[in-house]
């Protein structure tokens, strides 16, 4: 049974709707939540008395301390570093509000800490840094990295996250881990992995279209190839990503290297014609029509928050299976399934960074973890399923394990 939760900070005033003290603004429960913040530091020891005083602290410390300058390793024994993770943001592409700034951002970087606690049983810490300079956000990550066994990249905007990823990767012997990215990909995978079982089908003989070229849509492109998808061909606000087009930015230019092996142009709506799986990372509105031109049996993931790209009623006219990213229609591709596992799976081997291989088995335990329940409403299990992170934790340590990068 979970344990009840107290605000420590209950006499904080609760704001209303507006977000002020006035007494006429009607209550909002999403302020009353927020109140005092969602996140608290909580001593693992007691320290009841002068004995218990001298062991946490001076002169006991001093033991610890000494016995990791001589040792570094010893740091993941004696300190916390190996049960946490940073979670980094510049606030600049912030869960459908975009650039609102690091400080508006914090409510979101501690709910992602509280989902790494409550799901993972990992500890977090949220970093909003006042810089969107790629080079300053590396350096001060990797002066701050010493604390940290992970590193969890969140809400940055494209292209700077990959740039960021890459090279916090290249600098840190940790792992770093961009959620918007990889998580998503990991997830869309699982659900797309059930949706072909539940076909008959395998990835091979899938053809996919993505909607949207950023930091999900790319991520989740490469991953399905590396998967072994049939093909995939993601269409950004100009059309299809292809070799043809003198517009495209670097990461754009590598994307079109490899995906539409059908070598497909034009519109989004001239690559559904046909297609098996539509993936939505972006927002807008698919037309019906385009919807209705794609395969018999086809599978339709629209993530977009609030509004899918195809209104489940719409899409359930003409796919096999239907998944959004919303809470309140079956299949939800929710991240939390994902990164909290992952991370706990890393961080139990200590791992050097995770790789293509740990996130594939990441998705193969997640879809797995539906078995026999499997049907076209249950591909992907529920973030509150217990065997959820169990079973991505399990498989991610194996993984880091044959590849090489687990160092326990």
């Amino acid at each position: 049974m979970a344990a009840e939760i107290v605000n420590p900070r209950s006499d904080i005033p609760t704001p209303g709707a507006a977000g002020v003290n006035n007494t006429d603004e009607p209550f909002d429960p999403a302020f009353a939540l927020h109140r005092g913040g969602k996140m608290a530091v909580q001593s693992t020891v007691p320290i009841r008395d002068k004995d218990d005083l001298s062991l946490a602290y001076t002169p006991g410390v001093a033991k610890v301390c000494s016995a990791i300058a001589d040792q570094p390793e010893l740091v993941h024994d004696y300190t916390w570093k190996s049960q946490v993770v940073a979670v980094v943001t510049d606030g600049t592409a912030v869960l459908g509000l975009g650039d609102i700034g690091p400080e508006a951002s914090l409510p979101v970087m501690e709910g992602k800490a509280i989902l790494f606690k409550q799901f993972g049983g990992v500890d977090a810490v949220p970093l909003a840094l006042a810089t969107t300079d790629v080079d300053e956000i590396v350096d001060t990550v990797v002066r701050l990295a010493p604390s940290f066994g992970g590193v969890n990249l969140e809400d940055i905007s494209a292209p700077r996250c990959f740039e960021i990823e890459r090279k916090l990767q290249e600098r840190l012997d940790i792992p770093v881990f961009h959620d918007d990215q990889h998580g998503t990909a990991v997830v869309t995978l699982a659900a797309l992995r059930n949706a072909a079982k539940l076909s008959g089908r395998s990835l091979g003989e899938l053809r996919g279209v993505i909607s949207g070229a950023g930091a999900a849509g790319v991520a989740i492109a490469k991953f399905l190839l590396e998967a072994g998808i049939g093909d995939v061909a993601v269409a950004d606000r100009k059309g299809i990503v292809s070799k043809d087009r003198d517009d495209l930015t670097e990461v754009k230019r590598e994307l079109a290297e490899l995906t539409n092996r059908a070598g497909i142009t034009g519109s989004l709506e001239t690559a559904l014609a046909g297609a098996d799986v539509f993936i939505g990372v972006s927002g807008g509105t698919v037309p019906e029509p385009a919807v209705a031109s794609m395969a018999p049996g086809a599978f339709v993931f629209a993530m977009a928050n609030p509004n899918p790209e195809v209104h489940p009623e719409i899409a359930h006219k003409y796919a096999s299976v239907v998944a959004t990213g919303r809470s309140d229609y079956p299949n939800q591709i929710n991240n939390v399934l994902a990164f909290p596992g992952i991370f706990a799976g890393a961080l139990q081997v200590r791992a050097s960074r995770i790789t293509e291989g740990m996130k594939i088995a990441a998705a193969k335990a997640l879809a797995d973890v539906v078995g026999d329940e499997l049907a076209a409403d249950f591909v992907i299990p529920s973030p509150f399923d217990e065997r959820v992170a169990p079973a991505v934790t399990a498989a991610v340590a194996a993984a880091a394990r044959a590849e090489g990068v687990a160092r326990r």
